[in-house]
């Protein structure tokens, strides 16, 4: 597989990393001339399979591939930036700034005359897509295609059968950041297993809800897609009644329920794969 590796510098001065791939043949019709593919949690461009087998499938429809890092990649990161290292990375990242990294890919996609442009985020990475064409709408973005978006709701959490659980590390986290240990590492368990910042898990998951998107959906005005895995709709309060509140708060957005799927869609690839190429064909 021949790829390009390619860099941007963000607008606030952060490099990132990605990787470019263009197809072999390009069809008199395409459903767009690029897609961006944006990671999750503590991903990275280069190592998701459920990444692999779209732009495989994307390459054969004609369209080019963008696998692209946010600041957010990996656990931890020491990122490059105009003004020296920064640690970076998903512990320590500002969900808001992925502004800055959609943006400075979507210009770099520019430069090189691509005008119509597809977005597909996993897990965080879809939360990623819809809050920045939400909140900075790029005119070059035909359609977005969210993957498995965890609902970010503090609300939703507290209310839930692991509300104890979540409000305890809430509270936890709130106390480091009254002490001044904003940087002190949490390696929480809820939503998700990881570790990050008692300030981020704060910004991240507080009451005033930023990144829920169940928010902001019905401000994006191109054609979105959201799928979800049954899986983890039964097993994860984060992707629970999703479904069902899109309906109500966004009717134009289409969501599809991938069965047996689980949130990296294990097994049932080509389920997702034939879904996300069926509606990206009717854009």
């Amino acid at each position: 597989m021949l790829v390009d590796l390619v860099h941007i510098i963000t607008r606030d001065g952060v490099r990132l990393d990605g990787i470019y791939q263009t197809p072999v043949s390009v069809p008199d019709k395409r459903p767009v001339e690029a897609v961006v593919c944006v990671h999750g949690t503590g991903g990275n461009f280069y190592g998701s399979t459920l990444f692999d087998a779209l732009a495989e499938r994307l390459l054969q429809r004609g369209c080019a591939v963008l696998r692209i890092n946010t600041r957010g990649h990996d656990l931890m990161s020491n990122a490059t930036t105009t003004r020296g290292g920064r640690r970076l990375g998903a512990a320590y990242e500002v969900l808001d700034d992925c502004r800055h990294d959609l943006a400075g890919w979507l210009d770099w996609l520019r430069q090189r005359g691509t005008s119509r442009v597809g977005l597909i985020g996993h897990s965080s990475g879809a939360v990623k897509c819809l809050y920045a064409q939400a909140h900075e709408p790029d005119a070059s973005v035909a359609c977005v295609v969210a993957l498995s978006p965890p609902r970010l709701s503090y609300s939703w959490f507290e209310s839930s059968d692991r509300g104890v659980e979540f409000r305890n590390v809430y509270q936890q986290a709130q106390a480091l950041q009254a002490v001044g240990e904003s940087e002190s590492l949490l390696d929480v368990r809820i939503p998700l297993p990881f570790v990050i910042t008692a300030a981020g898990y704060v910004e991240k998951y507080g009451p005033d809800e930023r990144y829920n998107f169940l928010r902001f959906l019905d401000r994006i005005t191109c054609p979105v897609l959201v799928t979800l895995g049954e899986k983890e709709i039964a097993s994860n309060m984060a992707f629970r009644g999703s479904a069902e509140a899109i309906a109500e708060v966004a009717p134009a957005v289409a969501v599809e329920r991938i069965a047996d799927a689980d949130h990296f869609y294990t097994g049932v690839r080509e389920a997702l794969l034939n879904c996300v190429d069926r509606w990206m064909q009717g854009v």
